[in-house]
């Protein structure tokens, strides 16, 4: 018998239909899908979901004989199901037994009719949770209990799960059973296909349901349109918008970040200003929102930006430093900058490099001095001694509790309370930011040596 039918391997690509399920009867065979054979099933249960439990479940209460059964289960977890053809009312797939021999089976499902799944679309409409759950390829029982409480069974139940298999069984036989436990897992990952069983393909019932959901919020317009104008709208229902996430179409294409942030407007008119405004700060203002707008872009198209923590909340000094580094202001904002930073107007510039370096952290390494315990600092001395070679490590010397100062070089260390390690040179009698953080004394002073190349 296994002769008479093609190999399974035909099976390997997913195919649809364009038929009507409820035209089958008529010639056509309506919409169709093509599964490739799974892989054997070793050491795995064939249902995780509820639903493919429930599928098993009415296998396993209409087989009457059950060692036909256990062996169909045999043959599923070791591979000997092909590929799986699903139709609307019928299932399909040619089951090899250990010996080789071939044998098509198919399994038939009673298919919903015209009714039915009017009754079924109208109730998913009438709660964006139901169309929700079927985008993301769920069946939770709530949408299955509605359904039945609208007269439309969904799940089989006892008896509804007829064999047909060229071996000539009676009853599941092992061929029909081994397809019934494939289908299983194939129902875990996608309830459609049972309704494609049912009579439905999946591109049909979306298209049907997007129609109601449009012609439902049109006829719920005109009704509350009158309402709308007496109160606020302040948007969308969370599932009302997630339920219509996978009917919508895709959204645009991310815009391309600018390669710099674009001009302020320029407020310096013959208009006098009102009493209180200050232009040139209000320029700043401007340009700075233009620098974290490209800034917030380029973060949110970053890969794994989704993973990325949320920044930190800056102090007002801590902001007024930041405000300075991105956008440079002219001296007289510069000078109200500074007074916000908490600083000297000859030490902003200092506090504007540290940001650039390494923001809050840099910022905290050039205002703060620390004591590190007798661990620290033990943990730093060895790594200051072993990251150069024999003969080549730079004389250093104590200058602070957290510092050590280069001898014969303009030059010091700074360690910070996470372990890295901050360059910093002297200039005019201060000590300034000269490099970002670096786990290695040695590379922060390296980076110091290219920072004196190339000045921020």
């Amino acid at each position: 018998m296994s002769d008479d039918y093609e190999d399974d391997r035909q099976y390997g690509v997913v195919e649809y239909g364009d038929g009507d399920a409820e035209g089958a009867g008529d010639g056509r065979r309506g919409p169709e899908r093509t599964f490739a054979a799974l892989p054997p099933a070793q050491g795995r249960g064939f249902a995780t979901s509820w639903w493919g439990r429930a599928w098993l479940q009415a296998l396993e209460d209409t087989a009457l004989d059950g060692q036909q059964l256990k062996q169909g289960r045999q043959l599923a977890r070791k591979g000997g199901v092909g590929a799986v053809s699903v139709r609307p009312g019928r299932i399909t797939a040619i089951v090899r037994d250990r010996d080789g021999t071939a044998h098509r089976s198919d399994v038939l499902l009673q298919r919903l009719d015209a009714g039915d799944w009017d009754r079924f679309l109208d109730m998913a409409v009438d709660r964006a949770g139901h169309i929700a759950a079927l985008l993301d390829r769920e069946m939770p029982p709530h949408l299955v209990e509605d359904a039945a409480g609208a007269g439309v069974d969904l799940l089989p139940g006892i008896g509804d799960l007829e064999p047909e298999c060229t071996c000539g069984a009676w009853d599941h036989c092992p061929h029909s059973g081994a397809l019934c436990y494939q289908v299983a897992r194939l129902l875990d990952a996608d309830p459609f296909v049972l309704l494609l069983m049912r009579g439905r393909d999946e591109r049909r019932l979306l298209d049907e349901l997007q129609v109601r959901s449009a012609a439902r919020a049109a006829d719920s317009g005109t009704r509350e349109s009158a309402d709308d104008a007496r109160r606020e709208i302040r948007g969308v229902p969370a599932g009302e918008a997630f339920a219509a996430a996978g009917i919508l179409p895709p959204l645009p294409t991310p815009p391309p970040v600018p390669d710099e942030a674009g001009l302020g407007p320029s407020l310096d008119t013959e208009t006098r200003p009102p009493s209180g405004v200050d232009p040139a700060a209000l320029e700043v203002l401007a340009a700075d929102s233009a620098v974290r707008a490209r800034r917030m872009l380029m973060d949110a198209l970053a890969p794994g930006h989704e993973e990325q923590p949320l920044p930190v909340e800056l102090t007002p000094p801590q902001d007024a430093v930041r405000l300075a580094a991105d956008v440079r202001p002219k001296a007289r904002t510069g000078a109200l900058l500074a007074a916000a930073s908490g600083r000297p107007a000859t030490e902003l510039d200092a506090a504007v490099r540290a940001w650039r370096y390494g923001g809050v952290a840099a910022l905290a390494v050039l205002d703060e001095e620390w004591a590190p315990d007798p661990e620290h600092l033990e943990r730093a001395r060895v790594r200051l001694g072993e990251a150069w070679e024999a003969g080549e490590r730079p004389s250093l010397r104590v200058s602070g509790r957290a510092r050590w100062t280069v001898a014969g070089a303009d030059l010091q260390l700074r360690l910070d309370r996470d372990g890295r390690w901050w360059p910093y040179r002297k200039e005019r009698g201060r000590w300034i930011p000269a490099g970002p953080a670096d786990d290695s004394p040695a590379g922060a002073l390296a980076g110091a040596e290219s920072a004196e190349e190339t000045p921020v």
